[in-house]
């Protein structure tokens, strides 16, 4: 079989340029370098809190709204949030000004609507 010697330069080249690209996406996967890390399965028990002391602070010049909600938890917590509007109220967030005790800014949220108090906490 006879190739033209312009073509068969083309076909070298883009071998060529085939080669190239191989070694250097090659090196590249050879440079990448991953941080130890852990992974693994297991299991454990949810309990839950027990929330008490329940109070709810209306603001001074509308009662209507429902400024702030604070509680006491039975265990510490890492992080609160607590809804007062089922099924896609607002969630806000809460602060622990003290041990065991959760204080939540509710701005606007409306005393009418409010039918639950829904507590997210977790460690």
């Amino acid at each position: 079989m006879y190739v033209a010697p312009l073509r068969l330069g083309r076909i070298t080249a883009l071998l060529a340029l085939a080669a190239v690209i191989s070694a250097a996406a090659y090196g590249f996967t050879g440079t990448n370098t991953v941080p130890p890390s852990s992974a693994g399965d297991g299991a454990g028990t949810i309990s839950g809190y027990n929330v008490t002391n329940v109070q709810y602070f209306l603001n001074a010049s509308n009662p209507q709204v429902l400024d702030r909600v604070e509680f006491d938890l039975d265990a510490p917590a890492g992080t609160v949030t607590v809804r007062l509007v089922t099924p896609a109220g607002t969630w806000y967030s809460c602060t622990n000004p003290s041990g065991n005790h959760w204080q939540c800014n509710t701005p606007g949220a409306s005393v009418a609507a409010a039918n639950e108090l829904r507590v997210v906490a977790v460690q």
